[in-house]
C-alpha cells in the first residue's frame, strides 16, 4: 500500500471490486443490526494509521474487510470503520468532542487494547477500569491515535462473566 500525500484528491476507483471480496460483505451487511452503517476518519498518513489499526484492532477481534484506492475499512463481518486520506485532497483533521467506542467481548480486552495502542505509539486518554458515571456496568479505556483521534474500548461489565 502506497501513502496518498496531503493535497492531492483520491482517485476513484474504477475497476469492479473482484466477487470474493465483496459479496461475504455484503451478505454481512444485510445481517447488521446496528443504526450505522459505518464512520470515516481522515489521515494524511495512510501507511502508518493503516499499520497502527491493524495491530490494535486485532486485539478486539477487528480486521481489515476491504480496501480501496486510499482507503481501508476494518469490521468483525462487515466495514464499519474506515481510514482513508480526505476525498477533497486537503488535509486531514480531528473533531473536536468526537470519539469512536469500539466493543470488547472481555476485560482483558480492554487492557490488552490500551496496552497494543500505547505501545503503537498512542496517548493515553483514560486507562483501563470501570467507567461507573456511564454505568454502573461500564469497564473501557481511552486513547488518542497516531492522528489524535480519540478512540475508546469497552463493555459492559457482566458480558464477560
Amino acid at each position: 500500500m502506497s501513502s496518498i500525500p496531503a493535497g492531492k484528491p483520491v482517485p476513484e476507483q474504477e475497476e469492479e471490486e473482484p466477487q470474493t471480496q465483496t459479496e461475504p460483505v455484503l451478505q454481512a451487511l444485510e445481517q447488521n443490526p446496528s443504526m450505522m452503517s459505518h464512520v470515516s476518519i481522515g489521515t494524511d498518513h495512510l501507511d502508518r494509521a493503516v499499520a497502527f489499526y491493524d495491530t490494535v484492532f486485532a486485539t478486539i477481534g477487528v480486521k481489515r474487510v476491504l480496501e480501496h484506492a486510499g482507503a481501508v475499512a476494518y469490521g468483525k463481518q462487515y466495514p464499519e470503520f474506515w481510514v482513508q486520506a480526505p476525498h477533497d485532497g486537503r488535509p486531514a483533521s480531528v473533531g473536536n468532542g468526537t470519539h469512536f467506542g469500539f466493543l470488547a467481548e472481555s476485560r482483558a480486552q480492554v487492557d490488552a487494547f490500551y496496552a497494543v495502542a500505547i505501545a503503537a505509539g498512542a496517548t493515553g486518554d483514560g486507562a483501563p477500569g470501570p467507567r461507573p458515571h456511564y454505568g454502573v456496568a461500564y469497564y473501557g479505556c481511552f486513547v488518542r491515535d497516531l492522528d489524535g483521534y480519540k478512540i475508546e474500548a469497552m463493555l459492559l461489565v457482566g458480558a464477560d462473566g
